[in-house]
């Protein structure tokens, strides 16, 4: 049982059983349960028709011995009475009163079709009638000699002690078989008597002899002339009745089993299957409908449903202020950046107005360079803004075109910078978009500060795997020199290794073509 119900482990025969549906495993499990009890009653059953056959058999060993008795007592009593005579008729052949004594006891046989026959050693007849069968040698004084006529009777023959007279009896088949029959033996019988030579007269034939049929015979001796009467009965060991008994059980058994299951599956699995449909169709927003949960037939499983049904109801309640928590929540992000922005573009102006207001061009040229960092961060956030949505990340080369054309508006009047921008449309997140932003701005004022008219050109192509891309800024303002060398020690050097640590890469300069290079975390392409 446990195994049906146990996973096991895979390929054994109880993880087999274990991924059957309940159905099937109600079924198994009830048909385990009850065969028992159909095999006891089918052993019951059994035992019962070997208990009827042992008493069938009992019944006919005594029949048997009652219609041996019988018989013997009637040839041994009819034998006697024929000796008496032979014994006076051979003391006085003319002894009349002898005969008709032996006439009167044959009486009732003869009316029956029996004889009786007294002759001398020659043969003359001297009572009875001559034999219609021939007569079976005997031993004076001995017991009488036997002989079967088959489909006749029997011959008895005897001899008188002297040798000088022979006596015989013929008692036909008819007589014997009412004589031999048992009382009260309500069973369809037969019944032969066997003579020593094997010969066999039938005194009884069965009415019904099936081929399935069982026969059990018992054979008792007469005790006259070597003489064996045998009964035989039949019986069908598979007859309706017993067919019937030992098929009920199993009928019972697939019945019970079918039954429970029937009851189970209608009252318990379907209706749990029904309310898993229903549970799985539930979209959130939605209310289980009450009729559905009504219509369940087992009160416990409506109890489940209507569980679901409070918790769907529960479920919407939750949502509704979820979503309303979620727009405050939208609107105080929204009214923060905007809040943000708003500062970011105070203290941009504010720059600007100091920077207008520099007498010294060296002051007027640190204020130009705070106001690039400052919409540097500005773009940064206002990209962000823009995504925050749906938290694709941010696109470089939004984010870059507006630096680019920020710094450029912000350039000292009549320079001449250029740059070209190459750049794919990589998505990258708000500390990456940041730290590119910054870095970018260090590097442009890098070549600025050499090269005011400087002309640069800003690439993002792919990298060597599918999650990194490659950041250049090139400008023959970048390329190896005293210039270059002093800026990079004044300040620019500490701060772009600080940002391509920030990046968790190495910033490399190539100094023959006058390029920054360094890759970049992706999160994707726009």
């Amino acid at each position: 049982m446990a195994g049906l119900m146990a996973g096991g482990r895979p390929g054994t025969l109880s993880a087999r059983l274990g991924r059957l549906p309940t159905g099937p495993k109600i079924f198994l499990i009830l048909s385990a349960a009850l065969l028992p009890f159909a095999i006891i009653a089918i052993l019951a059953t059994l035992a019962t028709t070997r208990q009827a056959g042992q008493e069938a058999r009992s019944q006919l060993r005594v029949a048997a011995q009652e219609s041996s008795r019988n018989l013997a007592i009637e040839l041994v009593g009819d034998m006697t009475a024929l000796t008496t005579a032979m014994n006076a008729l051979a003391a006085d052949h003319a002894d009349a009163p002898s005969c008709a004594r032996a006439r009167g006891v044959f009486a009732q046989q003869i009316a029956a079709g029996a004889s009786f026959t007294i002759s001398d050693r020659t043969g003359r007849l001297l009572c009875g009638t001559a034999p219609p069968f021939s007569v079976p040698n005997a031993i004076a004084g001995g017991q009488p000699s036997a002989r079967v006529v088959p489909g006749k009777g029997i011959v008895l023959a005897i001899t008188a002690a002297g040798g000088g007279l022979r006596g015989s009896a013929f008692f036909p088949a008819k007589f014997l078989s009412g004589v031999a029959r048992p009382s009260a033996f309500g069973v369809d019988y037969a019944e032969v008597i066997r003579d020593p030579d094997g010969q066999e007269l039938n005194l009884r034939t069965l009415d019904q002899d099936r081929p399935l049929d069982r026969h059990d015979s018992v054979s008792v001796p007469l005790n006259i002339g070597n003489l064996t009467a045998v009964l035989n009965i039949s019986s069908n060991p598979i007859t309706w009745p017993i067919f019937t008994a030992l098929l009920l059980p199993i009928l019972m058994w697939l019945a019970a089993a079918s039954l429970a299951w029937l009851v189970v599956d209608r009252l318990l699995i379907q209706p749990l299957r029904t309310l898993r449909a229903r549970v799985a169709a539930y979209r959130p927003g939605e209310e289980i409908a009450s009729s559905d949960v009504r219509s369940l037939p087992a009160q416990e499983i409506r109890e489940l449903g209507e569980t679901f049904r409070s918790l769907s109801r529960t479920l919407i309640l939750h949502e509704a202020g979820l979503a309303e928590g979620l727009v405050r929540q939208t609107k105080l992000t929204r009214e923060v950046h905007h809040r943000v922005k708003n500062n970011l573009q105070v203290i941009s102006s504010l720059i600007n107005l100091h920077s207008r207001g520099a007498k010294a061009e060296e002051a007027a040229r640190a204020y130009s360079s705070i106001q690039r960092r400052v919409d540097a961060l500005s773009v940064v956030h206002r990209h962000h803004f823009a995504e925050m949505e749906d938290h694709r990340g941010l696109s470089l080369r939004a984010v870059i075109g507006e630096l680019a054309s920020n710094i450029r508006a912000t350039s000292p009047e009549g320079s001449k910078l250029g740059i070209l921008l190459e750049v794919e449309p990589y998505l990258v997140t708000q500390d990456n978009a940041i730290a590119i932003a910054f870095l970018l701005t260090e590097i442009i004022e890098l070549a600025i500060a050499i090269n005011p008219c400087a002309q640069l050109r800003l690439s993002v192509r792919a990298g060597d795997t599918p999650d990194k891309a490659i950041l250049r800024a090139s400008s023959p303002g970048l390329i190896e020199g005293d210039g270059l060398k002093a800026a990079l020690d004044q300040r620019y050097a500490r701060v772009m290794e600080g940002l391509s640590r920030q990046l968790r890469a190495p910033l490399h300069h190539d100094p023959l073509a006058g390029a920054y290079e360094i890759a970049i975390a992706i999160t994707g392409k726009d």
